[in-house]
């Protein structure tokens, strides 16, 4: 088994004997990663807003109360997140032996087909059963490519990051997925400014059926980009492997472990504060508009402070940082669902505020380089898409299941809010049991060497004739 400090074996020689990647170079991976993500989750996403608006009553007409077509709706969603292990897998072979460069066009593409054959799906009442059938099918799609995209684009910007701001840099990527979750949410909310009957028989295939231009602008850019340095290094080393999937659980499995209690609460909780809010929200029967403004509105807040903790975690380490976001997910449990069941549009506000700014903000800044770094690069992006992908079938796509299941069966929010609770706990133990990947002796190495290296430019600009 590769020792718990792993961030110290592959990754740390590469990163210090190695020239120092252009500062362009690195500038155009995290652009391109960050779009990626933007147009990804903007594809993503748009079935858990649609679960929760128009999915239940136009593909899955169960029964007389609205939550239980809403519920099988979100098993849709659910399979989806089964999907993603499975994406994982196969990106994670593909990625570690062929490069993230490849994966990353192939993740947008079939992602972008499945949304757009959404946009033009007949429903249940004109062709009947097989309506949910083939939803579900394209759903599975997106959770293939989904299961490969988060990885990818974390991996490209960390691998081809300076060892001192891999955390700043890398917590882009999930800022590209709060944007993506934005245009998702901004685009339901234009439609529902269409009559009930307009959106109800048309309007909400148009979100689906504009992420067609999105993907071809992402295939667009992707196609510049290079490869991940960490990767090309690795792989003109020859450290490489021919099975990374069965090589990463039988060489790191403790690491595979931790990767999955870091990502399972932090996935549930998500999905419960941005999707099941929604349902919550008309459970309530407060304004749609109140709840996809302000899951706008706080998506939007979340990406300065994700910039910020990635930051900090570059200074202080990422355990401790992460630790914090987890304390918040179980202190917030309780608050949130009281905020949001007053009924007051300023308190539901802050309840995504508090929840999907702040908790999810700290937690989604730290996690991209601390979850990365527990990995050896040849291995990486399975490990990332074993461990992160099963956690989120499990926590984030059972959530607003389980959270929407309680809510019909206690018309409280009382046993939503312990489950919450009990999502924040457990991330609490995981972040307590995994090692510090970025410990101060690598902290000041790292930032020796940055002076270092700044030192040497300006010192070759000096001495370049006129």
């Amino acid at each position: 088994m590769i020792p718990d400090a792993v961030s110290s074996n592959l990754s740390a020689p590469l990163a210090s004997h190695r020239t120092a990647r252009p500062a362009r170079a690195v500038r155009r991976a995290v652009t391109t990663a960050v779009l990626g993500q933007i147009l990804e989750w903007y594809d993503f996403f748009l079935y858990g807003t649609a679960a929760a608006l128009v999915f239940g009553k136009l593909f899955f007409p169960v029964g007389s109360d609205p939550l239980t077509g809403t519920i099988a709706a979100f098993g849709g969603f659910t399979v989806g997140f089964i999907a993603r292990p499975i994406g994982g897998v196969l990106c994670g072979h593909l990625g570690d032996r062929y490069g993230r460069k490849r994966v990353m066009m192939l993740t947008l593409m079939t992602m972008g087909t499945a949304t757009m054959l959404m946009g033009v799906l007949p429903t249940y009442h004109q062709i009947g059963i097989a309506a949910p059938v083939l939803l579900v099918m394209l759903r599975i799609l997106q959770g293939l490519a989904a299961g490969g995209e988060w990885s990818g684009s974390i991996l490209l910007i960390h691998e081809s990051a300076p060892p001192s701001r891999r955390g700043a840099l890398a917590a882009w990527s999930p800022c590209g997925a709060a944007l993506g979750f934005v245009l998702s949410t901004a685009a339901f909310l234009l439609a529902q400014n269409l009559s009930a009957a307009d959106f109800q028989n048309w309007g909400w295939r148009v979100p689906f059926l504009g992420s067609a231009a999105l993907v071809v602008l992402g295939l667009w850019m992707r196609r510049s980009v290079s490869e991940s340095a960490e990767f090309a290094e690795a792989k003109a080393a020859r450290h490489e492997s021919r099975m990374p999937v069965i090589d990463v659980l039988r060489q790191c499995p403790r690491q595979v472990l931790t990767v999955f209690g870091l990502r399972f609460g932090e996935g549930g909780a998500s999905y419960i504060f941005f999707a099941f809010s929604i349902a919550y929200g008309q459970f309530l029967g407060v304004k749609s508009s109140w709840i996809l403004g302000g899951l706008t509105l706080s998506m939007l807040l979340m990406i300065p402070v994700s910039l910020l903790v990635g930051h900090i975690t570059d200074k202080v380490g990422r355990k401790p940082v992460y630790l914090l976001g987890a304390i918040a997910m179980v202190l917030v449990a309780w608050p949130y669902f009281a905020l949001l069941g007053s009924g007051e549009y300023w308190k539901v506000i802050a309840a995504l505020l508090l929840a999907n700014s702040l908790t999810l903000g700290i937690l989604e800044g730290a996690q991209p380089a601390f979850i990365s770094e527990l990995l050896p690069v040849h291995l990486r992006f399975s490990g990332l898409g074993i461990g992160r992908e099963i956690s989120s079938v499990l926590g984030g796509g059972l959530s607003p299941m389980i959270a929407t299941g309680l809510l019909a069966y206690y018309r409280s929010a009382v046993p939503v809010a312990l489950y919450l609770g009990a999502l924040g706990l457990v991330t609490v133990i995981a972040t307590c049991f995994a090692p510090e990947t970025f410990p101060k002796a690598m902290r000041e190495k790292s930032r020796q060497e940055s002076e270092s290296g700044n030192s040497d430019r300006t010192s070759d600009t000096r001495t370049v004739p006129n």
